[in-house]
């Protein structure tokens, strides 16, 4: 059966940053500033087409084996995304939430970021049902999909409640945040490399041979109008 409907959960790993920078011949940290505008214009895009949540891997728990110059420069992007953007997108009418193992209290860049994190998701909290545009905007930050699911049996073990699925699935990080539906994957790389693993059991992917802050509108588009190609099962 072929599906006809607007995908509610789209997950998006944006790849391809430095790829896009070494194009131009421009330093790495330019590819991701570029990349972090363009995941701006990702809220938009989803809003303009009807998608009820996106989801972004911005930072994997691996990511922290990076360069410590990489690291910092991506330090300061989140933060700046934390401290100002994403309040923007949520006066915008966005909710906006982290998908996230939260960082160690020590360190004071590391305190900063989870107090803004902390500061964000209250504000996107008091958005009042009015002022939605009915769009989530969820940035997985700190993740890693082995770590939520480890994280949820914790807790879940920790109440002493029956391991279910239904009872599992209240604990992994946000669970309000429904099943992906679609994931796609920029650079032309073609794994997905722990994102989502609980969400993405029936979820459809794509793989996109552009880097990251080359994806348009446009390719947003053609991303929706291939999953309405697409026949969902779901083991049926």
């Amino acid at each position: 059966m072929t599906n006809h409907i607007i995908p509610e959960h789209i997950g998006f790993i944006l790849d391809g940053n430095r790829r896009w920078a070494k194009k131009r011949n421009l330093p790495t940290l330019e590819g991701h500033r570029a990349g972090y505008n363009r995941l701006i214009d990702l809220a938009h895009f989803a809003k303009n087409s009807g998608v009820k949540y996106v989801s972004a891997f911005v930072f994997s728990t691996e990511n922290w084996n990076r360069s410590k110059e990489e690291v910092d420069y991506l330090m300061g992007l989140l933060l700046k995304m934390f401290m100002r953007d994403a309040k923007k997108l949520v006066r915008e009418g966005f909710r906006v939430v982290v998908l996230q193992k939260r960082l160690p209290a020590k360190g004071a860049l590391f305190a900063k970021i989870q107090k803004r994190i902390d500061e964000l998701e209250q504000l996107s909290a008091q958005l009042s049902d009015k002022d939605f545009n009915g769009t989530t905007l969820a940035l997985c930050f700190n993740y890693g999909g082995h770590m939520e699911i480890v994280e949820a049996a914790e807790k879940l073990a920790a109440r002493g409640q029956e391991f279910t699925e239904e009872n599992f699935a209240k604990f992994i990080y946000h669970p309000e945040i429904p099943a992906c539906d679609l994931i796609v994957r920029t650079s032309g790389e073609e794994r997905i490399s722990g994102f989502q693993l609980w969400r993405a059991a029936y979820a459809e992917f794509m793989f996109v041979d552009k880097d990251w802050p080359d994806f348009s509108e446009e390719d947003f588009t053609n991303v929706l109008d291939e999953f309405l190609l697409r026949s969902r099962r779901f083991g049926k």
